[in-house]
């Protein structure tokens, strides 16, 4: 099963909607935001959920928002909420862990228990999914929320994960553009340094397959154009599917820019878990948290 290329987020829930229904597992359920799209993934036909917290609160939001389809697990703290939470996955009750109001420490905590976590030896990364306005297709991105400062072996681990994600969703062949400020490899610049040893690693062999280009400038990767123009001959210029990071403030400050000056539409998960992880900030809307838990559904299902 594969949804291949998708344009918009539109299409993202009709593919989750062709995929048999997953469960998710709410840790700190006593969040509207949350159980708005919880309640909007249930009417699109695509999850039942499981909502670990305290039940006065989670039942009085969940009437609110006009939720009914739901079982609770009750806990009195964050981390006991999300030990539960993170036990109903375990335990094959749910397939999808999805954060509430619960501190993102704790949560990540709960997730990287040696004894009662999610941890399969993979490193963890945020995968995220943008929708922006004038590109022809989603833009997937790692990573712009978990990993600080990766250096080459856990570069290696972010795209690995990424790529399997996509091969998995339906792109066979994910165009990746390893991001730097230009395309010269320099010794000084580590970040082009290490994009050029991805390119090599993946040519080698011991990575994913994918059409991989690095160290890669922003302009040449979304134009095909600039790339003529700067002569860098480019499978991928202008139709890029993944982009890789050389930091966290690269991706995150891309990500909010397209968010705030481009109205663009976004979604994430963590990639590495034993099952699909949405993390998601206080902040996000309904929407963005429904778009995240259709990307999640999509990879429960798809076995990432």
């Amino acid at each position: 099963m594969g949804s291949g290329m998708m344009r918009n987020f539109g299409e993202l829930i009709e593919a989750a909607k062709s995929a048999p229904r997953s469960v998710i597992s709410v840790a700190g359920a006593e969040d509207r935001a949350v159980l708005e799209a919880v309640k909007l993934a249930e009417d699109l036909g695509f999850v039942r959920s499981i909502l670990v917290g305290r039940q006065a609160g989670i039942e009085s939001l969940a009437k609110e928002v006009g939720l009914t389809d739901y079982e609770i697990v009750e806990a009195e703290t964050p981390e006991e909420a999300v030990e539960a939470a993170v036990q109903a996955v375990r335990e094959g009750r749910a397939s999808i862990l999805m954060k509430g109001f619960v501190n993102t420490s704790v949560y990540m905590r709960g997730i990287l228990s040696r004894e009662r976590g999610l941890r399969t030896g993979r490193l963890l990364s945020l995968l995220a999914v943008y929708e922006v306005p004038g590109y022809h297709k989603l833009i997937y991105a790692s990573d712009s929320g978990v990993n600080v400062s990766p250096d080459l072996a856990q570069k290696k681990d972010i795209l690995a994960n990424s790529v399997l994600a996509l091969k998995t969703i339906g792109i066979p062949e994910p165009k990746v553009a390893a991001l730097t400020a230009n395309e010269m490899v320099d010794p000084k610049v580590v970040s082009t340094v290490d994009a050029a040893a991805l390119v090599e690693a993946v040519r080698s062999g011991e990575l994913p397959s994918c059409v991989i280009e690095g160290p890669v400038a922003f302009d040449v990767a979304f134009d095909a154009e600039a790339a003529r123009h700067k002569g860098v001959e480019s499978r991928i210029a202008g139709d890029v599917d993944l982009l890789i990071f050389p930091n966290i403030e690269t991706g995150n400050v891309l990500g909010k820019s397209w968010l705030h000056f481009n109205k663009a539409k976004w979604a994430g998960i963590i990639l590495g878990a034993s099952h699909p992880v949405v993390l998601g900030s206080r902040s996000d809307t309904a929407e963005i948290k429904l778009n995240s838990i259709a990307l999640a559904h999509l990879a429960a299902n798809l076995q990432l």
